[in-house]
Parts: structure tokens; sequence; C-alpha cells
């Protein structure tokens, strides 16, 4: 937990017992203890869960597993797609056909690299354009042959370079999520690490959207909603913690489906372990979405999406 929570919950507590009820305590003072005590149980909650902060740190440890690392350890007879028959290859996205448990998929996702000369070579996992049509593509090829799409994102963003730009990375990602949206196979998305912005949402339009307990999923990082709303980059737990990114957050506003566990410290911590919780979380929305007729299909990822973020109803 960040100092500056246990700051607040020091003195929230003093607050507590300063307007400790007695018997002539008026209704005011009553309805402001409980808010007052709701907002130590959050606070206590994110105690023992970790801050979103550490929890943002843990998604983007060094020696968390990648995309590749689970490739290995999940699927099997893995084949890559190169190119998206425009303008080239882009290393920092990677698709391909592979077996899962016996049945064909089509696997996309972003790959950070390990060492220095990895992640130079593959952009630090910020995907171009032709990263984003790429992945489109295998996912046509994953329509026409009827294989379940399987995306594995773990990426800061989509590259924000003028080279990216100029090639139309808006484009590109907003014809994904208009393709995904209507592709006629069973897409399950799993958030592994950072799960950044729109570069993230461009792979990550699914049936199914899971994610694991340490990784985080938002529309900026804690350091740019800080740069942003405060002006300061040092706001960043702040931030974190307001914007909700964090596993149970994201579950309990409905943005994601399952959250997969992790071992004890850390999916870096024992990547067989972490590959074998991601592969039974796999294995279980695989098989509910296998036999669901393609029309219900789409219908229900519709509503999905267009059900987030609406906090409350409209009387009719």
């Amino acid at each position: 937990m960040s100092e500056t929570a246990k700051q607040e919950l020091a003195q929230i507590e003093q607050q507590i017992a300063t307007l400790s009820p007695g018997a002539d305590t008026s209704d005011e003072v009553r309805q402001q203890l409980i808010q007052l005590q709701e907002r130590v149980e959050t606070l206590r909650r994110q105690m023992e869960r970790g801050s979103a902060m550490q929890r943002t740190e843990l998604a983007r440890h060094m020696q968390r597993p990648h995309m590749l690392d689970y490739i290995e350890r999940i699927f099997t007879d893995w084949s890559e797609i190169h190119g998206d028959r425009r303008f080239g290859d882009d290393p920092a996205m990677v698709c391909g056909l592979a077996r899962f448990h016996g049945d064909e998929v089509m696997v996309i996702g972003t790959e950070k690299g390990r060492d220095t000369k990895q992640r130079m070579s593959r952009n630090f996992g910020l995907p171009n354009p032709e990263g984003y049509r790429k992945a489109v593509r295998a996912m046509k090829i994953a329509e026409k042959f009827s294989r379940p799409v399987i995306s594995l994102v773990d990426v800061t963003g989509a590259n924000p370079g003028v080279g990216a730009e100029e090639r139309g990375q808006a484009e590109a990602i907003a014809y994904n999520l208009r393709e995904m949206a209507r592709l006629r196979v069973p897409i399950i998305a799993a958030i592994t690490g950072e799960g950044g912005s729109g570069g993230a949402l461009a792979i990550a339009v699914a049936d199914r959207v899971l994610i694991m307990e340490n990784a985080v999923y938002s529309v900026i990082s804690p350091e740019g909603c800080a740069s942003i709303m405060w002006r300061d980059a040092t706001k960043k737990e702040l931030a974190a913690e307001a914007m909700r990114i964090t596993a149970p957050d994201l579950s309990e506003l409905g943005i994601v489906d399952d959250i997969i566990p992790e071992p004890e410290g850390g999916a870096h911590n024992d990547p067989d372990a972490a590959a074998q919780f991601l592969d039974a979380a796999l294995q279980q929305h695989f098989a509910s979405l296998k036999h669901v007729p393609i029309e219900r299909l789409l219908e229900d990822r519709y509503q999905k999406f267009r059900t987030m973020a609406r906090y409350f109803q409209v009387a009719a």
C-alpha cells in the first residue's frame, strides 16, 4: 500500500474516533460516519491486495513472461504469420497458427522482447500500423477457416511516432475495432501484463476478456494521467488508484470477465506456473464458447461492449 493511502487511512480513523456516535448524534453525522467507514474498508482491501501502482510495476516487470513464453508453454504446432501485405512486417505484433489442446486456433499478441537487442528489434512492444493490419489479416484467415482467435495482450500502447502516424495508426486501430466486433469466430483476449489504451483494445474486442491477477488495463498510464490531471508525474500512485486499473476493479466494473491467478509474488517468479493458470482459464472459456451459434456470439459481443461504462439506468 502506498504511503499516501496509509496516511489517508490514519486520518480517516482519527476522524471516526472524533465523530464517535452517541445518543444525541445527528443524522448528518451518522451519514458521514457511514461514508468514512466505507472508505476505510476500501483502503484496507487495497492494503490486502497491493496498491494499483504496485500492481502496475509488477505488470511491467522485466522478467514477466511475454507472449512467446506462453506460446512455448501452452500451444503446439506453432507457425508464425508475417507481414500485412501493404507495408511490411512488424515484429512487435506476433500472429500465427497453432493447436490448443487439439483444437486449431489463431494466436495474436504483442511481444516486448527480453534483452536489449530483442527489445529494440521489437520496438519495445509498441506496434506500428502494419502490426495491427497484420493482426486483422490473421484474424480474417481464422474466420475463413473457422478457427477461434486467442489474443494475448501486453502492450504499453500503440507506437506514437511520426512514421506510425503518417502510415495511419489511428485508422488501423479503428479498423481493427470494427472488424473484431463482427468477426464470425469466437475470440478470447487475455491481458497478461500491461493493457494500454487503444493499442491494447485493438486486439481485445473479444467474447471473453480475461486478466491476470497483477496485470493492468487502462486508457492511459498512471504517469500520463498524473501529468495531465495534476501536471505532476510524481502523483502516479494517486492517479493509478483513481483510474481503477487493477484486475479486481476492472472485474467489479464489468470490463473483464475473469481474473487469472498468478504464482505468489507475481508471474515472473514462476513462469511455468503462470502459464498453467493461463492455460486453465483459456480452456474453461474456450469450452464455453466453442458451441455457441455465431449469430448469438456476435450479438452478445456487441451488447458486452455497448454496456461497458454504463453506471446508471434511465427509467423507461
